[in-house]
């Protein structure tokens, strides 16, 4: 398995040249939220479409 530093440079280096520093960021936290994502979807930290309505109705 790749390392923090090893994933972030694969990111970085996957931007074109003319990247900007705020593209370059953008990528990465995206990088980082998905794999956050599938962290939780593994195990097993997630919420139904019925959760998600219910506490979305309590809102209203």
């Amino acid at each position: 398995m790749p390392t923090v530093k090893e994933q972030m440079v694969e990111v970085i280096n996957s931007q074109p040249l003319d990247a900007s520093y705020e593209e370059i960021m953008r990528e990465l936290a995206f990088e980082r939220m998905v794999n956050r994502g599938l962290q939780d979807s593994r195990q097993k930290r997630t919420l139904s479409n019925e959760e998600i309505e219910g506490r979305i109705q309590s809102w209203q």
